[in-house]
């Protein structure tokens, strides 16, 4: 059995997408998880994180490969088995991204502790990576890249244990959890509404919008023939959108569009669409939902709601179909809410203060999920940041981990690239939902860490 120090010594950083036969062992065979999570046995391979006196046990999974981060709140880094996490490293962190500059695909194998460069990618950017996801097995995942002749974003996806690849027509923002679907809108465009979340193009390669654009908009992806299309125009969603978008709310402006998230259930898409004043004035959001084809498009949480009082962070909630986000619905404070995806209902979850973290739902619909910005006087005021978890049915809410969360450099230039934060981001593990994955620091550089939250799921 190889160390995880010889994988990273194999000469793999640096290459293009690569097979894997050579360089994974061929007793490390694609496993299910065992639903025992002590299976994990992640002592024996990672070190433990115990500043602060964590609540429940922590690893660090990314020692032996700095500028590490997972996606998303909106997503898992874990494996349908629960046996791999999938990550980008970043190029730098000293400054933001350019265009055409490399970042890599990573695995991590928590059964055996390597941690490898499997792959090199141009589509990416500083807060979400290169998007990189699984599909419905171990041997599907997605991540983007970037044409730099057309500047056009495309999604590959690879078997990362044979580096067996396909190039599809679309981009992934996220992939259906049936594994069918990829959804995304054009994330050359994101980048002009809010930086680090799209894929990094040169300036003139940005599409700008006019109004609603029925040029733009929606693009879903099919992963089994490549082949994407575009589901709903900006226009098509302002002119059928119900309730009505109110359209002269903040005068003349453009729509873009901005997250877009599938249901637990892959029947319906979520879409942060964000209308852009003429004025100069900050992005306006809302939260819109439709189904898999385009059709039944509703207005699930208005600017009203959102830009007006006080907000962020959406998600799905397991049942497909409420979203949930931190809102500020009745001016005592941002709690955790609940919407119908046809904007029928908003009423909180719980009175415990939500502090506009990243929100993600264990699949009991009971526990929660939340993180806050350092700096923050919700937090700790310094260069650490939380995770807290929140029990919407008790109504409590538990600091479970306190860890650094500002890069060396980010410390000492606390106002450039803010994109180049640390945001811890946590989440659920996909297989036993007993374990989450999170962003920190440590050592000056990012990292990924996994905590077992075993004894509050069981008790």
């Amino acid at each position: 059995m190889w160390t995880r120090k010889q994988f990273i010594q194999t000469g793999l950083l640096g290459l293009s997408t690569i097979g894997l036969a050579q360089v994974i062992p061929k007793t490390n065979k694609l496993t299910k998880l065992p639903s025992d999570s002590a299976q994990y046995n992640l002592d024996k391979w990672f070190p433990r994180y115990k500043d602060f006196a964590p609540m429940v046990p922590v690893w660090n999974v990314t020692p032996d490969i700095d500028r590490c981060i997972h996606r998303f709140h909106l997503s898992s880094p874990f494996s349908p088995s629960g046996r791999y996490l999938g990550l980008t490293r970043l190029l730098r962190e000293d400054r933001a991204p350019k265009p055409g500059e490399i970042a890599e695909i990573v695995l991590v194998d928590l059964f055996s502790g390597n941690q490898t460069i499997i792959a090199q990618t141009k589509g990416w950017d500083s807060q979400l990576g290169a998007q990189v996801q699984w599909g419905l097995t171990d041997e599907e995942l997605y991540f983007n890249d970037v044409n730099t002749s057309t500047w056009t974003p495309y999604a590959i996806k690879l078997n990362p244990l044979t580096g067996e690849k396909k190039i599809l027509d679309g981009a992934v923002y996220d992939v259906s959890p049936n594994g069918k679907w990829l959804v995304s809108t054009d994330l050359k465009n994101i980048g002009y509404t809010q930086a680090g979340y799209g894929v990094i193009v040169p300036k003139d390669q940005i599409t700008f919008n006019q109004g609603a654009s029925e040029t733009d908009g929606v693009f879903v992806t099919n992963t089994q023939t490549g082949q994407t299309r575009m589901i709903a125009s900006y226009k098509k969603i302002v002119d059928e959108c119900s309730p009505t978008i109110d359209i002269h709310r903040y005068g003349p402006g453009d729509f873009y569009g901005f997250h877009t998230m599938w249901n637990w259930q892959s029947n319906r898409i979520m879409l942060v669409l964000r209308f852009v004043p003429h004025n100069g004035d900050r992005a306006k959001p809302m939260l819109i939902t439709m189904n898999e084809h385009g059709e039944d498009i509703h207005l699930a949480i208005p600017t009203s709601e959102w830009a007006d009082k006080g907000g962020n962070h959406p998600n799905w909630h397991p049942d497909g179909n409420d979203l949930i986000m931190n809102l500020n619905i009745d001016g005592t404070g941002e709690r955790f809410v609940k919407a119908r995806y046809d904007g029928s209902t908003l009423d909180k979850m719980t009175e415990v203060p939500a502090n506009r973290g990243h929100i993600s739902v264990h699949p009991n619909g009971k526990l929660l999920l939340n993180d806050a910005y350092p700096h923050k006087d919700y937090a700790f005021f310094d260069t650490t940041a939380p995770i807290w978890l929140v029990d919407m049915e008790r109504h409590w809410k538990h600091t479970l981990i306190r860890f650094k969360s500002v890069t060396k450099y980010f410390e000492n230039n606390p106002n450039e690239a803010r994109e180049m934060r640390v945001d811890p981001h946590p989440v659920w593990d996909t297989n036993t939902h007993t374990h989450i994955a999170f962003n920190g620091v440590e050592n000056g550089t990012r990292r990924v860490f996994v905590a077992d939250l075993s004894r509050f799921v069981y008790r």
